[in-house]
C-alpha cells in the first residue's frame, strides 16, 4: 500500500496519476474528497482529514509499505518551522508504531541553509525528524519551482513582466513538478533501495531571470521583462495576500539564501532532470497565458 498526501497539490496530484499508471494500492489523505478527480476517486482508498492529525496518519499508515510526505503551505501560520514541525511529529508516531519501510518527501535543494534561511531551514528540520525515526528515507531536493511563474500569469498577459526578489543576472535554478512527481513516483515504486539521502531533481537549465524573460518572450511572442523585487516590497506583498508575519519574513529569510547562493553547489553538480524551461513555457505556461 501507498499512502499519499497532499495528493491535490501540484506534486501529489501528479504521484497519484504516475503510481495508478502502475496499477498499485494507492491510499490518500485529503481533507476535501470532493478536489479528487472522479477518475482517481474510484481507485483509490481515501482518509479523510488533515495529515497534521496523528488519529488520521494512524489509520492511514497502517499496512503501508510507503509513504509520499509533503508539509503544505500555511501562510497565516504564526511559525515557519512551528508548522513544519507540528506537521510531521504526527507522521513520525505513525511511521514507527506501523513499521512503515520508506517515505519519500519533498524537501529542498541547497547548502548551508540549516538555520535562518526560512522555510527552507523549516523543510530541513522536517527531513531530520522523519529521519530520526531510522526509516528509510529519499528527501526530494528541488530548487525553485517553474509553477511558480503561474502566480504572475496575469502580470505577464497584461504588463509584460515578471518578478521576484533575486537578480536578473544571477542563475536561478528551477525544476517542473513533473520531474519532481516523476521521481518521486520511481522511488516510491522502487523497493531495492534502503538508507537515508537526498536526491537533487533540477531542470538542465543555467538561466538567468533576464534569460528566462527573454524564453518567456520567445515562446509567447511578445516581449516579457524581468522586474527584481526589492525585499521589503517582496514581504509587504505577502502581508497584502494575508501572509503572517512569521511567514513573510520566512519567505525573505529564504530569498536572502538563495541570493547567497544557497543552491550553487548541488544546482552544478547534479544530474538534471528531463524537463528544460523552454518546454514547460510552451507547454504549460503560454496556455495559461493564453487561456
Amino acid at each position: 500500500m501507498f499512502v499519499i498526501t497532499t495528493p491535490t497539490g501540484q506534486i501529489g496530484r501528479q504521484v497519484v496519476d504516475g503510481l495508478l499508471d502502475g496499477d498499485v494500492p494507492v491510499r490518500v489523505i485529503v481533507r476535501d474528497p470532493s478536489r479528487l478527480s472522479p477518475a482517481v476517486r474510484e481507485r483509490v482508498e481515501v482518509v479523510r482529514g488533515s495529515h497534521r492529525d496523528l488519529d488520521v496518519v494512524n489509520e492511514a499508515f497502517a499496512g503501508a509499505d510507503a509513504v509520499f510526505w509533503v508539509v503544505p503551505p500555511d501562510p497565516n501560520a504564526q511559525s515557519v518551522e512551528g508548522h513544519y514541525v507540528d506537521y510531521t511529529r504526527a507522521a513520525c508516531q505513525a511511521i514507527v508504531s506501523h513499521g512503515v519501510q520508506r517515505v519519500v518527501a519533498v524537501s529542498t535543494m541547497g547548502s548551508g541553509i540549516e538555520k535562518n534561511a526560512g522555510h527552507l531551514s523549516a523543510s530541513v528540520t522536517k527531513d531530520r525528524m522523519l529521519q530520526d525515526t531510522g526509516v528509510s528515507f529519499r528527501a526530494l531536493q528541488p530548487p525553485a519551482f517553474m509553477e511558480n511563474l503561474l502566480r504572475q500569469v496575469e502580470a505577464i498577459r497584461n504588463q509584460g513582466v515578471f518578478s521576484w526578489p533575486c537578480p536578473g543576472d544571477r542563475v536561478l535554478a528551477s525544476v517542473a513538478t513533473r520531474d519532481i512527481a516523476a521521481k518521486a513516483t520511481e522511488l516510491l515504486l522502487d523497493d531495492s533501495w534502503s538508507g537515508q539521502g537526498g536526491v537533487p531533481v533540477v531542470s538542465p537549465d543555467a538561466l538567468t531571470p533576464d534569460g528566462m524573460a527573454q524564453v518567456v518572450s520567445e515562446v509567447l511572442e511578445r516581449p516579457v521583462t524581468y522586474r527584481q523585487a526589492g525585499l521589503e516590497a517582496y514581504r509587504a506583498t505577502a502581508l497584502q495576500y494575508g501572509a503572517s508575519e512569521a511567514w513573510a519574513q520566512g519567505l525573505i529569510d529564504m530569498a536572502v539564501a538563495q541570493n547567497a547562493g544557497a543552491y550553487d553547489e548541488q544546482h552544478r553538480s547534479s544530474k538534471p532532470t528531463p524537463t528544460g524551461f523552454r518546454q514547460w513555457c510552451e507547454e504549460v505556461l503560454r496556455p495559461a497565458v493564453l487561456a
